[in-house]
């Protein structure tokens, strides 16, 4: 971590390259080679476990920022200040580790911020001290590792001995009280030349780190070689391949770009690293600048990290035609028959080809739902996406290629592929029965009035548990209830969590259009407004339990299923 601040002027020239809106059309497209992105959905390589979805200090304290922000991301790793630490007002490790962990994600002590200052206000005279102080009473279960220092490269003073020898005593010391839990280092910054030698001295004294542990912080495009520099260097000195940890990612100018952050994921899964997270540029608890600041409302990026955190399955291949410009990744859920593709950083005239649809079971076509995310900058808020098309595309060899036509390269793109027919399958009517309670969603005395609240209920025969899927295109349907003719809605169009869901008179607003998500077979109901998913209220299993919005966190007042009559 360097001392964070922000000179703005090259993400407002991304910005100001990039005001057209893209990809509006999806007619024949002139996009070459060189500016596709190819994914082989059948080849797969590795679990979905959202490697590169932490950031550093993303987490400020158990309440910011709020979990809606938080969870739907499904973050993997934050990296966090020691427990008491003086680098920064806010993101204790301790503090954080209930808030990370309700997301379902780890935690990183980095002990060096014990100390304030850059470079650090460092002694010999407490450092071990403080390490036995973080190891003995700091242990939450989440806790993945310690991370002993914060870039040596910029911040280790030759005034206090070699850093190498620095290391070896450290390491000693954590492990004289644990033994288990995992080390990570030598944490440099964006520069590895000092690795050979770390890593010799590491060998010699029995102190090679459970996690070899850098930054990127300049481009995407040197990660490969760096990687490829790295496990050349473990291969030489006989070191087992050891898990990758990038501690802190992406360039100042590139944060809450989401065309500029595409690369990054791509990388880090294509390559098999562990875990990846957001640099700290400007506030803690805006999870990387996923947020237009601390305690912040999503921006366009945030929404790129969103469809990241829904893919689930595998992790499937896919091949950029070089190191900048067009990336992404894509995955591949069985249960679901959805792929999912994330892509950007190309411009003009671009496509993705999706190769091996047959041997996933497609048959003759594929329905292709494309939208983006605009970058209008990392502190403006960005209410939710915007859809381009939704079309079903003809199997060639088992392939299909959509066409992104005039591709802004500041701007996110996400492409849903599901078996043909899969957007308009769902008119009819049906009882939705919620997997938790194995009750019917219905409305409160079976009221015919606006904002009558909607709930659950035992199946007693009465039309208000009756509900027609109409499509409005795009993926998105009413839902209208059979008994009153209004339509599902959520209360004040409101995008938090936990806002009521009633029926309501409809004036074709977004909090009135729900997404149906296949999940195995059931059903999750996504407001097309909030992206808040339908659920009851503390998941009770009682009547008239009421219904509300609320993020993706896996629980089963969160699946439907749709019995058709």
């Amino acid at each position: 971590m360097r001392r964070r601040t922000l000179a703005a002027s090259a993400a407002l020239t991304l910005l100001a390259a990039g005001a057209t809106v893209a990809g509006l059309t999806n007619t024949a497209s002139a996009a070459t080679a060189a500016n596709t992105l190819v994914v082989n959905a059948a080849t797969t390589l590795r679990p979905v476990t959202h490697v590169a979805s932490g950031s550093l200090y993303g987490l400020a304290n158990d309440s910011t920022p709020a979990d809606q922000y938080v969870s739907p991301l499904h973050p993997n790793t934050f990296v966090q200040m020691a427990a008491g630490g003086r680098q920064q007002a806010a993101g204790d490790v301790q503090v954080v580790a209930a808030k990370a962990a309700r997301a379902g994600a780890k935690v990183v002590d980095r002990m060096s911020d014990y100390y304030p200052g850059w470079p650090y206000q460092f002694s010999w005279n407490n450092w071990l001290s403080v390490v036995d102080q973080q190891v003995q009473n700091v242990h939450p279960a989440n806790l993945a590792s310690y991370e002993l220092w914060n870039e040596p490269d910029n911040t280790w003073l030759s005034a206090n001995g070699s850093f190498n020898d620095f290391w070896v005593r450290t390491y000693r010391e954590v492990r004289a009280h644990n033994t288990s839990t995992p080390i990570q280092g030598p944490s440099f910054s964006d520069n590895i030349s000092g690795m050979q030698s770390f890593l010799s001295n590491a060998v010699a004294t029995n102190t090679v780190p459970d996690i070899i542990a850098w930054h990127e912080l300049e481009s995407s495009s040197k990660i490969a070689g760096d990687v490829a520099t790295v496990t050349g260097i473990e291969a030489s000195l006989g070191i087992s391949p050891r898990p990758i940890a990038i501690e802190e990612y992406a360039a100042p100018s590139q944060v809450g770009i989401p065309g500029q952050l595409v690369g990054y994921i791509a990388k880090f899964e294509r390559l098999g690293v562990h875990d990846a997270e957001l640099a700290f540029w400007n506030g803690y608890g805006a999870l990387g600048d996923l947020l237009t600041g601390t305690g912040g409302q999503p921006n366009g990026a945030w929404w790129l990290y969103k469809w990241y955190g829904d893919m689930s399955g595998q992790m499937v291949q896919t091949v950029a035609p070089a190191q900048t410009g067009i990336d992404g990744a894509a995955s591949y859920d069985a249960s679901t028959h959805l792929v999912s593709v994330i892509a950007g950083g190309g411009s003009g005239a671009a496509a993705v080809t999706v190769n091996g649809l047959s041997s996933l079971g497609f048959t003759g076509s594929a329905h292709v739902k494309l939208e983006y995310t605009p970058s209008p900058g990392r502190t403006t808020a960005v209410s939710g996406p915007t859809t381009i098309s939704e079309q079903d595309y003809p199997l060639s060899n088992g392939s299909i290629s959509v066409p992104v036509n005039n591709m802004n390269s500041a701007y996110g793109y996400h492409l849903l592929i599901t078996p043909a027919g899969s957007s308009t399958s769902l008119n009819g009517t049906y009882k939705l029965v919620n997997a938790n309670s194995r009750l019917l969603l219905g409305v409160q005395y079976a009221s015919t009035a606006p904002g009558a609240v909607a709930l659950q209920w035992t199946d007693n025969g009465t039309r208000d548990h009756l509900w027609d899927l109409v499509s409005t295109g795009n993926g998105y349907y009413r839902i209208v209830n059979d008994n009153s003719g209004l339509v599902l809605g959520v209360a004040g169009a409101s995008t938090s969590y936990g806002a009521a869901v009633q029926q309501q008179t409809d004036t074709g607003s977004a909090s009135q259009r729900w997404q149906l998500l296949p999940s195995g077979s059931q059903y999750k109901i996504r407001n097309q407004n909030s992206g808040l998913l339908l659920g009851i209220l503390n998941a009770s299993t009682s009547p008239g339990a009421t219904a509300l919005q609320w993020g993706d966190n896996g629980t089963a007042d969160h699946l439907w299923s749709l019995n058709r009559q």
